[in-house]
């Protein structure tokens, strides 16, 4: 399985109503430097809408500034069709949404 296999594969588990950081994605996909590897991959998504990459934020619960599928306001509509809160214009509620690992 390649890289990009790896975290996609770890970015279709995230449940709707859910974010996770680039951080964590890849720390499950198997190595926690890969972040910016996360990033290639999702702007890279073979698969848009099965493999749900706006599910991804930054570390911080930024949506991304260059969201590869319609820009930042698409993303942050999209997790609000799913009942994702925002703290403020880009930020999304993590203590409410972000997924949480067991580590």
């Amino acid at each position: 399985m390649t890289t990009f296999e790896k975290i996609y594969e770890v970015v279709r588990t995230i449940p709707k109503g859910k974010v996770a950081s680039y951080g964590q994605v890849a720390y499950l996909a198997g190595n926690p430097r890969w972040a910016r590897v996360v990033g290639y991959a999702l702007h890279r998504n073979p698969q848009p809408g099965v493999i749900p990459c706006h599910r991804v934020v930054t570390k911080d619960g930024r949506v991304a500034p260059g969201f590869a599928f319609g820009g930042p306001g698409i993303q942050r509509q999209m997790l609000e069709q799913e009942g994702v809160r925002f703290l403020d214009d880009e930020t999304v509620d993590l203590a409410a949404h972000q997924i949480q690992l067991d580590v």
